[in-house]
């Protein structure tokens, strides 16, 4: 659990990245060694002015019967519960109309699907009840 903790990350970030310049650029000029050094590793003038890395924390699955609100999903897909929930404001099956939603997660936590798959099963609905020719 200490990798995740915000205040030892930057650190452990700082040195993986002066070791690796260290090792690829193997630097036989000292003054140029120490430039190279300076850029990485000084607190007040390098390139890390602060911790500047945002840990990106497993994203909860969803919980309960969050399946209920949709008829059509993916095959063998299991929600996050940002997205579960984004589904039970989306839906159409229990409500006339959508409500108002935002979803504001990390890149890769779904987004897109948390809007797709409700939509997309609003659709495959109203086909089933013949709403829709195509």
């Amino acid at each position: 659990m200490g990798a995740l903790l915000p205040t030892v990350q930057p650190n452990r970030l700082r040195e993986g990245l002066t070791d690796y310049l260290a090792t690829t650029f193997a630097l036989t000029d000292p003054d140029t060694q120490a430039a190279l050094s300076d850029f990485v590793g000084d607190a007040r003038d390098g390139m890390f002015k602060g911790p500047y890395v945002r840990l990106r924390l497993p994203f909860a699955p969803a919980r309960g019967n969050w399946g209920m609100r949709l008829d059509w999903l993916p095959d063998e897909f299991v929600p996050y519960g940002h997205q579960a929930k984004a589904f039970e404001r989306l839906s159409t099956k229990f409500q006339a109309r959508p409500q108002p939603t935002l979803v504001t997660t990390g890149t890769g936590s779904g987004k897109t699907e948390s809007f797709l798959i409700p939509i997309l099963d609003h659709v495959v609905r109203a086909k089933r009840q013949g709403a829709w020719p195509g």
